[in-house]
């Protein structure tokens, strides 16, 4: 069977704290932290190396126009990666631990974004910018209903890290530091 389904499709899975209709609240046991790294190099104009772990760099590249013919990602395009990768990975172990073969999944993601001037003057405050809605079809082809199917992909965008960052309050904290020289700055 292939179904396929958009995110306002899928329903948020019950809070299993606060129930009003009288079972027992069980609360999940809270997810292990750890810490990820990226050093980001400037590599002239809008290009970007970004180096993570010991993998080889990934360009991400900012462009003032349609990307379409564009060699590298842009930053907004690497965001929209990041979580269709995080959700399809999520979808495929819900399928995995529930021993649903699987024949096919697909992601297709699509966002709305405002995007902004790339020099406004400092100080001015920006109007709203950044990602206005995210759109996500996942076709999945597997050996469940789609009943079940909705339920494991509600299941994969509940605890998916990436869509949680997206549509949670995240704490941002961006601070010079002038104790780097920029010697090493530009070290890969």
């Amino acid at each position: 069977m292939t179904i396929n389904l958009t995110t306002s499709e899928t329903e948020t899975a019950p809070s299993c704290a606060g129930e009003s209709d009288g079972r027992q609240s069980i609360q999940a046991p809270s997810p292990p932290r750890t810490r990820l790294r990226c050093r980001t190099v400037a590599a002239g104009g809008s290009k970007q190396f970004n180096y993570v772990r010991d993998l080889p760099p990934l360009a991400v590249e900012e462009r003032f126009g349609p990307s379409n013919e564009a060699p590298v990602a842009t930053p907004s395009e690497t965001l929209l990666a990041a979580l269709g990768s995080c959700l399809a990975t999520r979808i495929h172990a819900n399928l995995v631990a529930g021993s649903i073969a699987l024949r096919g999944l697909t992601l297709e993601l699509e966002v709305d974004v405002a995007t902004s001037p790339m020099w406004a003057p400092i100080g001015e405050e920006p109007s709203a910018i950044g990602f206005e809605a995210i759109r996500v079809n996942v076709l999945v082809d597997a050996d469940a209903s789609p009943e079940a199917l909705r339920a494991l992909i509600a299941h994969a965008v509940l605890w998916s890290p990436v869509a949680n960052t997206l549509h949670s309050p995240v704490h941002l904290d961006v601070a010079l530091n002038q104790a780097l020289s920029l010697d090493r700055a530009y070290l890969p």
